[in-house]
């Protein structure tokens, strides 16, 4: 099992949270690999903690389809086909790139200083290979800017495409270039979108969502 899904808990961090967003950081980067079976006793002692928070993050990872449980073992990582990432990719496609053209056309000048801070931070995670915060600071502006069209039906199926997305070369990637550039395309965005280029910002949109076939499953970004 790979360690650096596991650090150290924050204080006033909420255990069962915290397992859960670490575990689903390396189940998503593809540090824990499909068919990686996970015991609670293991990770409670690699956490750190008691069993109890460890059980209730497994659970809320195999409601959203991330492990299965398998019987009186643990629970095994869960695979994701091509052809499913592919129909992932394809609705993301069909939504986010447009909204990017939508937003760039009254972007709120107003929040630029809080959205650079976030990529600066996927900026500063790619560079050191931490790609804890990488996924996190990623996840947090993508989110942070499909809010600001104001539509929270929007937001929830952005949402729910973006945890069903698996990057499983992402860990291979780790202190990469090809990791430095796709980092780099938030801070491009954010000044598409803040110079109201509302094809630019719509195009960049439709790259980086192709990198999810490409770069970041492994493969050759012609590939994609």
């Amino acid at each position: 099992m790979s360690t650096s899904a596991i650090q150290p808990i924050p204080q006033q961090s909420s255990l069962r949270d915290y397992v859960q967003q670490m575990l689903s950081t390396g189940i998503i980067s593809g540090e824990l690999a499909p068919g990686e079976l996970l015991t609670v006793p293991t990770l409670a002692g690699k956490f750190g903690v008691s069993a109890t928070p460890v059980r209730e993050a497994m659970l809320g990872l195999a409601r959203r389809g991330f492990v299965e449980p398998v019987r009186n073992k643990g629970f095994r990582v869960t695979s994701v086909s091509e052809e499913e990432l592919a129909q992932i990719a394809k609705v993301r496609l069909w939504l986010e790139p447009p909204a990017m053209y939508e937003l760039a056309a009254s972007f709120p000048s107003e929040r630029m200083g809080e959205l650079r801070a976030l990529a600066d931070e996927i900026v500063a995670g790619a560079a050191g290979g931490d790609l804890a915060t990488y996924l996190q600071s990623d996840h947090a502006f993508h989110m942070a800017l499909t809010r600001l069209l104001g539509n929270r039906h929007l937001a929830e199926v952005v949402a729910d495409l973006r945890s069903r997305t698996r990057l499983v070369g992402l860990a291979s990637m780790v202190k990469t270039q090809k990791l430095q550039d796709s980092a780099a395309e938030h801070v491009e965005l954010l000044q598409l979108l803040a110079a109201g280029d509302q094809e630019g910002a719509r195009d960049l949109m439709a790259r980086h969502i192709h990198h999810t076939l490409g770069w970041w499953s492994g493969k050759p970004e012609d590939a994609a």
